[in-house]
């Protein structure tokens, strides 16, 4: 079992910006888990199991289409909430909403035994490689959640002082051919 004082995020890796027309830019970041996509389906849209690993809480699933969902944001300063509208939701395969100010795109796919999990964010260009490094983490925190060995969310603020995501966040601005956004 693995304890959060001992967790550290692998290099930044399985990452790259589809598009870099006008201010926002398209993240991609891609993640073999040895799950099947109903299990990491359900981490995807249960309320219950993103209040283990995503940077936000919902106010009921995100498993239907045309269904509006309050999103909080987990560690601000202060809270914000986002009503959003579920834009696709093809079980166990899509699932794609707005959220911070972007569109999100969840696609999984079959791979063996487990899923290949692909994240499209969109994401203001000054700070794609904080989403980078924040993202990377929630996934981490996402295998070890479906593996049974839970660490605990890392979101907002706290996750800035954490020394795997300031490694992560200049990691990826190097990758990208950027300066490293700092906090």
């Amino acid at each position: 079992m693995t304890t959060r004082e001992q967790y550290m995020p692998g290099p930044a890796t399985m990452a790259r910006i589809q598009d870099r027309s006008g201010d926002k830019w398209m993240l991609v970041l891609v993640r073999e888990l040895h799950h099947s996509p109903d299990k990491v389906w359900t981490a995807l849209t249960d309320p219950q199991h993103l209040r283990e690993w995503a940077p936000y809480d919902a106010d009921r699933s995100l498993g239907s289409a045309g269904v509006t969902v309050q999103l909080t944001t987990v560690g601000a300063p202060s809270p914000q909430v986002t009503a959003t509208k579920i834009a696709r939701a093809e079980a166990p395969k899509l699932l794609e909403f707005a959220w911070g100010g972007g569109t999100l795109r969840w696609e999984l796919e079959p791979v063996g035994a487990g899923t290949r999990l692909t994240l499209w964010a969109n994401i203001d260009r000054n700070w794609v490689s904080m989403g980078a490094a924040g993202w990377h983490i929630c996934l981490d925190v996402l295998d070890h959640l479906l593996s049974g060995d839970p660490i605990g969310r890392f979101a907002g603020i706290e996750t800035m002082k954490f020394e795997g995501w300031k490694r992560l966040n200049a990691e990826y601005a190097e990758q990208f051919g950027l300066k490293a956004a700092a906090r």
